[in-house]
């Protein structure tokens, strides 16, 4: 029997799967953001947009042109590669209970893809280099996307 890391990160209940062999899609990673946390144990389940520590996102150079018009923006949606993840949990048990849930019903970084998405207070632009509040992510993550934040906000 061979030794497998991961599955020393299971708790009780929780299920995995064999992922696929091969993907159906690609993607480039647009950027990285700069966080205060360096672990994901030091993360918050969700950020805090109000009051929360300042994180910087680095918008690499073939894509900075692409924020023309953001700095007049007050909300960004940003999406992110939650790259430390297993990718493989198909039931998590996120309270250490003793029953588990599927991965789709709970906002568990653990997914098939794990692409988070928070919505952000943009606090400032300066070139390429966001500054925000909001984010719940460890330093060195990889940026997917930036979207303005539109309509009635919760």
């Amino acid at each position: 029997m061979s030794y497998d890391p991961l599955q020393d990160d299971l708790r009780p209940h929780e299920e995995i799967t064999t992922p696929p062999a091969t993907f159906d899609a690609q993607l480039w990673f647009i950027g990285r953001i700069h966080s205060p946390f360096a672990t994901r144990a030091d993360c918050p389940k969700r950020g805090d947009p109000d009051n929360g520590p300042l994180f910087r996102i680095e918008v690499f150079a073939p894509w900075a042109p692409a924020l023309a018009g953001v700095a007049g923006k007050d909300w960004l949606q940003i999406l992110y590669w939650m790259h430390l993840s297993r990718r493989d949990a198909v039931r998590q048990n996120p309270s250490f209970g003793d029953q588990s849930i599927g991965t789709f019903a709970i906002r568990s970084p653990l997914r098939p893809n794990p692409i988070a998405s928070s919505r952000v207070r943009l606090i400032g632009v300066e070139g390429p280099i966001l500054t925000v509040r909001g984010l719940d992510c460890v330093d060195g993550t990889p940026l997917v996307d930036i979207k303005p934040k539109f309509g009635v906000l919760p």
